[in-house]
């Protein structure tokens, strides 16, 4: 267990000091200004307009479940033309 902790300890530090380090670009400072205004902005509209961020996570989680039925019926449709082949073959 210790090996896992190690492990994940050691990315986390990397991604640190590397973001630090890549901070020391002035292009890289702007945009991580730019991007963390935009996201503050963002988190207060959805914090003060709760119906908004709720239709928004329902519109989501709809579109993911259409999207995880449609690729099964396609992998379901696959498995039985494979099977269908082998079958053909085997006789």
């Amino acid at each position: 267990m210790s090996g896992k902790t190690t492990f994940w300890t050691s990315v986390v530090a990397g991604a640190v000091v590397g973001g630090l380090l890549s901070l020391l670009n002035k292009d890289a400072r702007e945009y991580s200004k730019h991007k963390l205004a935009e996201t503050g902005e963002a988190v207060k509209y959805y914090t003060t307009n709760p119906d908004v961020t709720v239709q928004k996570v329902k519109q989501s989680v709809e579109t993911i479940n259409e999207l995880i039925s449609d690729n099964s019926k396609s992998a379901l449709q696959a498995i039985e033309q494979v099977e269908g082949t082998v079958n053909k073959f085997l006789k």
